[in-house]
């Protein structure tokens, strides 16, 4: 007989759940843009992949270096005060990009998405957890899963209507660059540059407008309640590294994580090497048909998990996503491309899922637990820029290998590596801010 599905949530939880769910369709804008800037940028500034990687370097490194900071802030000021103090980062970077791209200087780019970076690492401490947490325990991943779904909206949203924005119809190759005087160069760059400064500008004008919604509204503060003994180790890490599931589920999202950003950072340009008459545009539809498969994805296993559990659901999208990797590396002609294009149904739960799974049971080391999974997004810094150095020396799809690893782990923790301690006693208490 297949499992009842647990009570969704509790209508006084019902508008804060919205609420929260509107922080992940925002920040998809900030993530899954750099799919966008990373091919404009390696023209614009003639750079390798190597180097064109660097983005993802500066912006995951900012959620590297701030979770652990909002982590331990969320302890103090609650989880309202730490979602808007992300908002408020995030916006200063998006406002960052208007001068970035009026000057055309790389580094202020990486500078601001650094600094949005860790406003979305913010973001992404609190929302997570709380979202987990507003609801019955049964189903938190399902909560989560549903949440995490308009984040593929908003990816859906960044690359189909900001997307073109930002990109060029056409490419000049490096020879031809390399042609041209530099002061006809450095009027390309500008040029290319400056096409993000609208987009970005309107970005962080809407963090603004949600931050305001957000200060004015009632959230509740969820506290989680703790055993004397426990209260006594949540002083330190050693109480939140004794739960091996979580240790196991930090290193899946750092694969997870990287392998995602690894795949869509480089989805145009494996188009364009497997199909090299298509220009950007050309290739960015795939990468448009990429996210709407992320998008469709996170809906499709949000209501699955009303009747499979979320660990084996977890292990037949880690499977798909394996094989199809294998195809988008060992094979030629149009069937690698659409591969990869699947790849994003199957990457669609894993993040929300891996995190549920991951902070199952932690009780009162539930934030810091959170940190060290939106730390684990460190992987993304680290997967685009060894897929870039390994298309330099041979080519994009032999780089496709890397995620293929990546996801062969994440299948070991959905099949045995989620597994928690057994439930704490103590109940989470709301209370009203």
């Amino acid at each position: 007989m297949p499992p009842q599905p647990a009570p969704f949530t509790e209508r006084k939880y019902i508008l804060p759940f919205i609420l929260i769910t509107s922080l992940f369709f925002l920040w998809a804008f900030g993530v899954n843009l750099n799919d966008v800037l990373i091919p404009h940028f390696k023209s614009a500034f003639s750079l390798s992949d190597f180097q064109s990687s660097f983005l993802q370097v500066a912006f995951f490194g900012g959620y590297f270096l701030a979770a652990l900071v909002a982590g331990r802030l969320m302890e103090r000021i609650g989880y309202k005060r730490g979602i808007l103090s992300g908002l408020f980062l995030c916006a200063s970077g998006a406002l960052l990009f208007v001068p970035a791209g009026s000057l055309g200087v790389y580094g202020l780019f990486l500078f601001s998405s650094f600094v949005l970076a860790c406003g979305q690492s913010f973001l992404e401490v609190a929302a997570n957890p709380y979202a987990a947490i507003l609801g019955a325990p049964e189903s938190s991943e399902r909560r989560l899963n549903l949440a995490q779904s308009f984040n593929g909206v908003g990816y859906v949203v960044a690359l189909y209507v900001v997307g073109p924005m930002i990109l060029s119809a056409t490419v000049p190759s490096a020879e031809d660059l390399a042609r041209l005087s530099p002061a006809v160069l450095q009027a390309y760059r500008a040029s290319q540059t400056a096409t993000v400064r609208i987009p970005y500008l309107v970005i962080g004008g809407i963090f603004l407008v949600v931050a305001a919604v957000i200060y004015f509204a009632h959230l509740p503060e969820i506290r989680e309640a703790a055993t004397p003994e426990e209260a006594g180790a949540s002083a330190s890490w050693e109480g939140v590294l004794a739960h091996k599931h979580l240790v196991r589920s930090v290193v899946a999202q750092f694969l997870y994580v990287g392998a995602q950003v690894g795949v869509g950072s480089f989805v145009i340009r494996f188009v364009m090497h497997v199909q090299p008459l298509l220009g950007p545009r050309g290739a960015a539809r795939y990468l448009v048909l990429h996210a709407v498969g992320f998008m469709i994805g996170r809906f499709a296993g949000s209501a699955l998990m009303k009747w499979t559990s979320a660990s084996g659901l977890l292990a037949v999208f880690a499977f798909g996503a394996l094989i199809c990797a294998v195809v988008a590396t060992s094979t030629a002609g149009a069937i690698p491309i659409y591969a990869v294009v699947l790849i994003g149904f199957f990457h669609s739960i894993m993040f929300p899922t891996i995190f549920a799974l991951g902070i199952k049971n932690l009780g009162p080391f539930t934030k810091r637990g959170s940190s060290l999974l939106v730390m684990a997004i460190i992987g993304a810094a680290v997967v685009p820029p060894v897929m870039g150095k390994i298309s330099d020396l041979s080519n994009i799809q032999r780089a496709f290998w890397v995620p293929l690893l990546c996801y062969a782990y994440v299948l070991y923790f959905a099949v045995v590596g989620y597994r928690p301690k057994p439930a704490l006693t103590a109940e989470a208490a709301p209370a009203e801010l």
